[in-house]
């Protein structure tokens, strides 16, 4: 029986070039789990691998939506598993790789998704707009302290989004997400990159570098001036775009934009270090080192 594989850890950690390695030697075709990579013309700012750099193996789910689309993990769920179920039954591994939480959680575990009802959001997005984002997330710590505590303090739309699923289901927002010791869907075996902030940080800087000297704001300006991206939309807040957004919008300058692109990544990966280390199917290995042999060795 095929068992994919799955890749997370944190933004920067060498998650890409593992699942190249890894796809090389089990014959598998890649599948990603990045919540920004799903986006058209998204390239430079998401980090997405260039073609020509793929080694030639297939990469699903890059490229689906436009800017202007709202991101939808419900959606992306039903294209993974398909896309995984169909690998399968080629007699191909599919090999997952990504750090975006909610979407790897969505992949990896038969998830239910909670209910909605736009007038309950509506009114809560109406709340936001009364008292702001500060004051909203506090009343969530208020009514959920668990789930402020996993929900950046800032992240207007998942705050809102929590607040609707408690008023709708009467119970705490976490109780609508899955066990994390359930087994994983297809007994996928799942590796993790661990690293340390000494090491993590300064491929963070140089990679944030590397975006801007390589061409973001020109990427950023073109998917503003031809596709319709505005700030305030799902593609529009990714670290980084929303950082040359606001700099085209004359609230920060080019230097603000790239040091708040830098803390805004840092912020991030605690984040993520914090989400993926409550997972304890996950094994971890070293990312400082040979990680295709660590790797190797965890699926033996």
């Amino acid at each position: 029986m095929i068992r994919p594989v799955a890749v997370v850890g944190p933004t920067a950690s060498g998650k890409s070039s593992l699942s190249l390695d890894l796809a090389e030697h089990l014959g598998g075709e890649i599948i990603n789990v990045d919540s920004m990579q799903l986006y058209r013309e998204m390239e430079i700012g998401t980090a997405k691998l260039p073609v020509a750099e793929r080694r030639g193996i297939p990469h699903h789910l890059l490229d689906i939506w436009d800017v202007t689309e709202e991101a939808s993990v419900a959606a992306y769920q039903d294209m993974a598993v398909a896309r995984a179920e169909e690998l399968m039954a080629r007699g191909v591994t599919p090999i997952f790789v990504g750090g975006s939480m909610l979407y790897y959680q969505a992949l990896i575990d038969d998830f239910q998704f909670p209910p909605t009802d736009p007038a309950v959001r509506a009114r809560w997005e109406a709340r936001l707009r009364e008292v702001g984002i500060t004051r909203l997330h506090a009343e969530l710590a208020a009514a959920d302290p668990a789930a402020a505590a996993v929900i950046e303090s800032q992240d207007e739309r998942r705050t809102v989004r929590a607040l609707e699923v408690i008023e709708l289901t009467g119970r705490p927002f976490a109780a609508s997400q899955p066990p994390k010791d359930a087994p994983p869907r297809w007994d996928t075996r799942i590796i993790g990159l661990e690293t340390t902030a000494d090491w993590l940080n300064p491929r963070i800087e140089q990679r944030t570098r590397e975006m801007f000297d390589s061409g973001l704001i020109d990427e950023v300006r073109h998917l503003t001036a031809e596709r319709g991206l505005i700030a305030d939309s799902t593609a529009g807040r990714a670290i980084g775009y929303a950082q040359v957004l606001a700099f085209f919008a004359g609230e920060l300058t080019l230097a603000e934009a790239q040091e708040r692109t830098v803390t805004g990544t840092r912020r991030y990966v605690r984040r993520q270090r914090s989400w993926f280390r409550r997972d304890g199917r996950i094994r971890w290995i070293d990312a400082s080192g040979p990680t295709l042999k660590q790797a190797l060795d965890s699926l033996a």
